[in-house]
């Protein structure tokens, strides 16, 4: 059963399960703080393909592969996979997954998109339409770079508030099941723009989004972010962070002694990434290298996870148009 809480929020009844999981890195991200907790790392940035797109599609496959390993299940298990990246027309997801031959719906949320597709995948198997579905997301630094700003061979400065796109992967499997981590509950976001125009500070693009969602979720549910073990945004970096905390103190509103941030998480002090980490790899990469088995080993309970995404494309920046941004929201309790 899904009940509706409020006006952003809804619980499923009958909480459906992570029974499978699966990550995938780079080589920068190994040599980050999570080391080795990665399931796969690929040290080549083009993992042995001709191109870093392949790259990243190949990505995509370990991790759900992965995952299916984990929860002892096979491709022809899946009843839908929803699937989504950051390159145009979520090449990536689409070339990635055509290998399971699984009825497949590709998503684009930016770097939302790993709760986005946890959320559908867990509205499709409360209600019924679903036995088992996987969410999978990847991200890859330089897909991203050719992509939104300028091919490596460039050289381009990089700015003090621009993140490093992590390379790497996440997938999970839901199903219907009492055991493992459950998402309890969701809240999907409304788009914010705040006006900025910069695409080296998606985190000041993309805080106000992460306040929105965070507060309708608290109000709708009636908790404080005491209530949870863990408060962690997907991709804000430190600029994001910190306009994250000023904004909801304004509300009245603290979460600094419970929040991290995947972004701040995945990278280690000289590693030159400036503002931290983000991508849809980021936060997917994180989820399923170290939150979920920290859920699993008791260390956390109930947590919040919010993934922000900056709903920009390279033709709109070229347009000179400000930079949408979204968030949504999963509760995970164990």
């Amino acid at each position: 059963m899904i009940n509706r809480l409020g006006k952003y929020t809804v619980e499923f009844g009958d909480a459906p399960s992570i029974t499978g999981y699966g990550s995938v890195a780079g080589k920068k991200e190994y040599e980050g703080l999570l080391s080795d907790r990665f399931d796969k790392i690929f040290f080549d940035p083009r993992a042995g393909q001709k191109t870093f797109e392949k790259a990243e599609i190949l990505f995509q496959q370990e991790a759900l592969t992965a995952a299916l390993g984990r929860a002892n299940k096979k491709a022809e298990d899946i009843d839908f996979v929803f699937a989504g990246d950051l390159l145009n027309q979520c090449i990536s997801s689409s070339y990635g997954m055509k290998e399971f031959r699984a009825p497949y719906l590709g998503q684009y949320g930016a770097c939302s998109t790993m709760v986005q597709t946890l959320f559908l995948a867990a509205l499709t198997v409360s209600s019924g339409a679903s036995s088992l579905s996987a969410a999978v997301t990847s991200s890859h630094f330089c897909t991203a770079e050719r992509q939104y700003r300028m091919p490596l061979e460039y050289g381009g400065q990089r700015t003090t508030t621009a993140q490093w796109t992590v390379t790497g992967s996440g997938a999970c499997l839901i199903e219907k099941v009492d055991k493992g981590p459950k998402i309890a509950k969701a809240t999907i976001g409304k788009i914010t723009d705040l006006g900025i125009k910069d695409a080296n500070n998606m985190g000041a693009a993309m805080a106000p989004a992460a306040a929105d969602t965070i507060m309708n979720y608290l109000d709708d549910t009636h908790t404080r972010p005491s209530d949870y073990d863990l408060i962690l945004t997907g991709d804000l970096g430190v600029v994001g962070s910190e306009c994250l905390y000023k904004i909801l103190e304004r509300e009245g509103i603290d979460i600094i002694g419970r929040h991290n941030d995947c972004g701040l998480m995945i990278y280690g002090e000289g590693q030159d990434v400036h503002s931290g980490g983000s991508g849809c790899g980021c936060s997917a990469a994180v989820l399923c290298s170290t939150i979920l088995p920290d859920m699993i080993s008791g260390k956390y309970s109930n947590i919040l996870f919010i993934a922000t995404g900056a709903l920009m494309s390279p033709l709109s920046s070229q347009q000179g148009n400000s930079i949408p941004a979204i968030a949504h929201l999963v509760n995970i309790v164990c």
